[in-house]
């Protein structure tokens, strides 16, 4: 005997009446995109011999046309079909359902444009001030070279036209000298003319070929520094554009624009990962299966590496986690190498080089807490607004401060000057953590309340604890924590 369906089962009916519309939809779409891109790829191609001229190519775009109009009635066939097998209250469900659907994909459409707009603007200014840096740069360099070059050439030219002035000056002395005693002796000794005459002309012929060699010797010292400074002003225009260059490198490195599909790509990755165990492993599995194809940016590998210790967090066998963490390791130092001023490549970098130290020695361990620690800082640097780089440094301090007495023996036998920090940067990074991001986890109040504790602030212990205690607990909270709950569940008398 049928039995009428009731509204529970309308509405899952229509739900998967809807859920199959989709899977149409995003099938046709995703045919039509392929046969699309293929159209675009034989009309890149050089046409063949057949479809040389107008005609081929119009025959072409016929072939084509008519196989997206054939896909396309096929589609709407195939809606039509599911369609009719519902009542009339089914259907207007299903319109309403089509409709928010087309509504969100609209608005997520635009909000990527948004995106992508805002991304190349920022590029843009970023460009925009480098170069105005650039220029500012040059001008300061070229005014300080010409004031020196201008105070250089004015004395130089100066002493040179002072001994020039001077040995004219002597030897007009010596000409009106010649002079004067060419004129007493014409009046005293009339017969002796011929000899005073040839006494005159030797001191002149010596004036003039002073002044010759002065002159000489001007010429050449401005001629040399002409060359000089010719060869200076290449120099200079070398160099510039050699910074130039470094520059439009390190912005190249700094500023990545990604593609509209990789922008998306990226997008859904972030929202994934903000989700539950659930949802961060279907992102995991995204990015996986798009690696080969955007493996190059430096962008979709850091956030593959975040997807491993997403991955590392979220399963319970021990060598799952080992080959998490050092899988998610090699795809952040590969980001690094990309790009090594980001801060998420740092901070990912360092984050699971501390889950694979896990596995390590005790040697090995101390070399890790090295390089976390100096990539935690470098993370800092770059960008000092991010919770989770404090909370990790202050684990950092936390666990250096607390070492036993063999760690730090073997510490002071690896390094010259072994790493050394006290609770009270510990708590001092923690509580930076807290003030960036109130609430940011819970595990950052349970280790000030710690810190707190082993200080001797049994009041304020307290009272970060019961903070700590307010806030919902996480699945993913690691043995650590638990412990964290065990010891200070004492001072609120809550049973763990």
């Amino acid at each position: 005997m049928n039995t009428p369906l009731g509204r529970n089962g309308l509405i899952g009916l229509a739900v998967g009446a809807t859920a199959g519309l989709g899977l149409i939809a995003f099938i046709i779409y995703k045919e039509v995109s392929k046969r699309r891109s293929q159209k675009l790829a034989m009309e890149a191609r050089p046409a063949p011999r057949l479809l040389d001229g107008p005609d081929g190519a119009a025959l072409l775009g016929k072939t084509l046309d008519a196989q997206e109009m054939e896909a396309e009635q096929q589609a709407l066939a195939a809606v039509e079909a599911v369609v009719q097998g519902l009542s009339p209250e089914q259907q207007l469900e299903l319109r309403n359902q089509l409709d928010q659907v087309l509504t969100c994909v609209g608005s997520l459409r635009s909000e990527v444009a948004e995106l992508r707009g805002g991304l190349q603007d920022i590029a843009l200014q970023i460009i925009q001030d480098v170069k105005k840096g650039v220029e500012d740069s040059q001008r300061v360099r070229r005014r300080r070279h010409v004031v020196h070059r201008e105070r250089t050439d004015s004395n130089s030219s100066s002493s040179v036209y002072f001994t020039a002035s001077q040995g004219m000056a002597s030897a007009y002395e010596e000409t009106s000298e010649g002079g004067y005693s060419t004129a007493y002796a014409e009046s005293d000794y009339t017969d002796r003319d011929t000899d005073k005459e040839e006494g005159e002309r030797e001191p002149e012929q010596e004036s003039e070929e002073e002044e010759d060699k002065s002159c000489a010797t001007v010429l050449t010292i401005r001629q040399e520094d002409s060359q000089e400074e010719e060869v200076e002003e290449r120099g200079l225009e070398e160099e510039e554009e050699d910074e130039e260059e470094d520059n439009v490198r390190r912005l190249q490195l700094v500023t990545e624009v990604p593609s509209g599909e990789l922008a998306l790509l990226l997008a859904q990755s972030d929202i994934l990962h903000t989700g539950d165990a659930s949802l961060k492993a279907e992102g995991f599995r995204l990015l996986l299966d798009n690696r080969a194809e955007y493996g190059d940016s430096r962008e979709f590998l850091w956030r593959l590496a975040r997807a491993y210790s997403d991955m590392y967090e979220s399963t319970e066998d021990k060598q799952e986690k080992k080959t998490f963490a050092q899988q998610g390791r090699e795809e952040a130092e590969l980001a690094l190498k990309k790009n090594g001023l980001n801060a998420e490549c740092h901070k990912w970098f360092a984050v699971l080089t501390g889950l694979t130290s896990q596995y390590e020695s005790m040697h090995d361990k101390l070399k890790s807490s090295h390089i976390l620690k100096e990539h935690l800082d470098r993370a800092i640097a770059l960008r000092d607004d991010d919770p989770m780089c404090f909370y990790l440094l202050g684990r950092w301090c936390y666990e250096v401060a607390t070492l036993d007495w063999l760690e730090k023996k073997a510490a002071a036998a690896l390094y010259q000057s072994p790493p050394a920090s006290t609770l009270h940067d510990a708590l001092e990074n923690f509580l930076k953590a807290e003030e960036l991001s109130p609430g940011f986890s819970r595990t950052v109040r349970l280790y000030i309340a710690k810190c707190h504790k082993e200080l001797g602030n049994v009041s304020e212990a307290t009272n970060w604890a019961e903070l700590a205690f307010k806030m919902p607990t996480n699945a993913d909270d690691d043995d650590e924590t638990r412990k964290l709950e065990a010891q200070l569940g004492v001072l609120t008398d809550r049973k763990i």
